[in-house]
């Protein structure tokens, strides 16, 4: 998301066979039984959403016969401890067998080839470093012990090579270097930073002249790598790139004598640029290739074919869009040509996945506000619907099935297996039955109606907690980010509409033009347009779901949404000034001028508006919220973190003086530690006390 989209020693091999689901209950103490009747079930709390156990790092194992996934479980009073489970895949009523007990996080788990071991990051001797877990017995050894933390890791096709993420100074020659340098710069007695050129600062964090680095080395014969060389050696460039990219963007070619790895070419112009590129390094660090020189826009997600004659790969082919179409490419390494797959598909992949047969790819992509998975023919691009509800992640085949992570609005997310064909699905987990059992989550359904140009346009409305036929209900009406972005049917761990409806709101998100998941044109649409049919777009959706569904009411809604979605709460202060009784701004832009030099990413508004602020005054300054402020009126909370640096706090800070001057109803929510999201749960907690005490205020529920 940018301003587009946003520990000990021990841990041996458990005996026990533990049902996830239990440990879930001695993780709540007061959870109730699910022979409760649905009248007996109370609403959905932002207690419940903070306290939810979450699955994390799911692998499957070479054989296919079993899946081994992180848990972490979340006690009533938030603290927090994460094992490792293994569950078997070919018996229906297998329980998960709990593989670790240790205080520490075990994250990034990966199979060993032969499967017979597991392979982990975690901080249990003070430092993030690798483990090896034998799954034959014993206890967890240590495979690397950096002086730095490693922040991922890949491991070669036959095992005997890894490929490491750590963070260096480029300009370093060993990692005794990088260590000196950063206990140079924790132990000096000034705090200023010196900077030539941009980026500055990223997301969340100020550039501190190091960068993310891949060393490769190989394992001893005792199981450990202990020498690595620096592949990326001397490049003042990340990779993977920040903030948001992992392990996903660097990969072994099958022969393991390269690595390919995504990241921009060392420039100036890390600011403004999204021309992302494929590179080949030998595993000793020589012979770096370009492999996709050629296009000037973004490649991403190498992935190889398990007979190594295909890397397939994500590519964009405008410069500057980070929302233009991610198309699926298909190099042979054989003959060197490059082609597109499925040209004409009008979705954007967002991950890859080679089936075993070498010539079918799994894909996932947002569609109709859904994340779907599909099955790609690489030959003929033929594009077939694996599973087309909710949002879904694929883990990893087994045999002639697929385990995947599936959420919806009702569902927080567990373990599914399902048929490569898309029949025999099953529920693997259910990781927060018992936390839920007594949890009514409400009723929603996906609407239609005619928007801009008379086009259509998709949402979603829900009903409020103890929904009555007859009565009428306040609105709460979100208002997605990105803003090529997407309000679906998918469960969230900030913005989560079931809470608004567990508060007794009916809630209501449009996925107006700009949206992604409705084809490549309707995303584009935007573009250049921040205002305009957007703007249209909701108010026209307002007005159709509330004829829909007389039973929400209109007289009584408040409008939220962040970041481009707190852009509109600011632009609806000003265009649409009689639509609702409160407006909630959470890391909304308000000023496109001083927005423009001081967010951290410039491509994005440089694409969205045609260039730099100079060279496009007349459009930034005809969607700038703050040339409308004369015709503010509505009561507004302001939410904002001083360490959002994609959308400053300033942003928030001069929306809100406004309307204190101007004597406009307004409150100021402020968080020091907060970036863009609010990702500590207390502080969730208090987010959304603050938003149902505000709203309750001004729509007399």
């Amino acid at each position: 998301m940018s301003i587009a989209g946003l520990l000990a020693c021990s841990g041996g091999f458990g005996s026990a066979l533990v049902s996830t689901t239990a440990i879930a209950a001695d993780a709540t103490a007061n959870t109730a039984t699910s022979a409760e009747t649905p009248q007996a079930k109370r609403a959905y709390t932002v207690h419940d959403l903070a306290r939810l156990n979450k699955l994390h790092s799911a692998a499957v194992a070479p054989d296919g016969k079993s899946v081994v996934y992180g848990l972490t479980l979340v006690s009533s009073d938030g603290a927090k401890r994460s094992d490792l489970y293994r569950l078997s895949l070919t018996d229906a009523n297998a329980k998960p067998q709990q593989l670790t007990d240790n205080k520490g996080t075990e994250h990034s788990v990966r199979f060993a080839p032969d499967g017979d071991s597991l392979y982990f990051v975690s901080a249990r001797s003070g430092s993030s470093q690798l483990w090896r877990l034998p799954l034959t017995g014993g206890e967890a050894m240590q495979v690397t012990d950096f002086p730095l933390n490693v922040d991922g890791y890949k491991l070669s096709n036959d095992g005997k090579q890894l490929v490491v993420n750590m963070r260096v100074f480029p300009e370093c020659k060993d990692l005794a270097c990088s260590v000196e340098r950063f206990e140079q710069d924790a132990n000096r007695n000034t705090s200023g930073q010196v900077y030539d050129q941009l980026m500055v600062r990223h997301w969340d964090t100020w550039h501190d002249h190091a960068r993310a680095h891949l060393f490769v080395g190989a394992f001893n014969e005792h199981g450990k790598v202990t020498e690595v060389v620096d592949v990326t050696q001397g490049l003042d460039t990340e990779t993977p790139p920040k903030p948001f990219s992992g392990m996903e963007e660097v990969t072994f070619t099958p022969d393991g004598k390269h690595i390919v790895y995504t990241a921009k070419a060392p420039s100036k112009d890390q600011s403004w640029t999204t021309n992302y590129d494929l590179f080949q390094v030998a595993v000793d660090g020589s012979n770096t290739t370009n492999l996709t020189e050629a296009n000037l826009a973004w490649d991403s997600h190498p992935t190889f074919s398990p007979d190594g004659r295909y890397m397939a790969y994500l590519a964009m082919k405008r410069p500057g869009f980070e929302a233009d179409r991610n198309a699926i490419m298909l190099k042979d390494t054989v003959t060197g040509q490059t082609k597109e797959v499925a040209p004409l598909w009008d979705r954007s992949a967002s991950s890859l996945r080679f089936g075993a047969d070498n010539r079918t790819l799994y894909v996932t992509a947002q569609d109709v506000g859904q994340v779907s998975m599909f099955a790609v023919n690489t030959q003929f691009g033929d594009i077939v619907p694996v599973h087309s509800q909710g949002y879904n992640s694929i883990v990893g085949q087994a045999g002639d099935k697929l385990v995947y992570v599936h959420k919806s609005l009702v569902e927080p997310g567990d373990l599914h297996l399902i048929g490569l064909d898309g029949f025999g699905q099953r529920r693997l987990t259910e990781v927060n039955q018992q936390k839920l059992a007594n949890v009514q989550f409400s009723d929603y359904e996906q609407f239609t109606f005619k928007g801009w140009n008379n086009e259509t346009v998709h949402g979603y409305w829900i009903k409020p907690y103890g929904y009555q036929e007859g009565k009428k209900y306040p609105i709460a009406f979100l208002v997605h980010g990105g803003p090529q972005g997407s309000f679906g049917n998918g469960f969230s761990g900030r913005w989560n509409p079931q809470l608004w409806a567990g508060a007794g709101y009916g809630v209501v998100m449009i996925d107006f033009h700009g949206s992604t998941g409705y084809g490549q044109a309707f995303t584009d649409s935007i573009s250049k347009d921040w205002g305009g049919k957007p703007l249209e777009d909701l108010q026209k959706g307002l007005a159709a779901v509330t004829k829909q569904q007389p039973w929400l009411d209109a007289s009584r809604a408040c409008a939220l949404g962040g970041s481009y979605g707190g852009y509109m709460m600011n632009w609806i202060q000003g265009n649409w000034s009689d639509g609702f009784n409160c407006l909630v701004n959470h890391a909304g832009l308000f000023d496109m001028r001083s927005m423009y030099y001081v967010t951290e990413e410039l491509w994005f508004p440089e694409f969205e508006f045609g260039g730099q602020y100079h060279e496009n005054k007349e459009l930034y300054e005809k969607f700038n919220p703050v040339n409308y402020v004369e015709n503010w009126k509505t009561p507004m909370l302001v939410i904002h973190g001083e360490k959002d640096f994609r959308v400053p706090y300033g942003q928030g800070l001069a929306a809100f003086s406004y309307m204190q001057r101007n004597n406009i109803p307004s409150k100021l929510l402020i968080y020091p530690d907060e970036n863009h999201w609010i990702l500590n749960q207390e502080n969730l907690i208090q987010w959304y006390d603050n938003v149902f005490e505000w709203m309750d205020k001004w729509t007399a529920k």
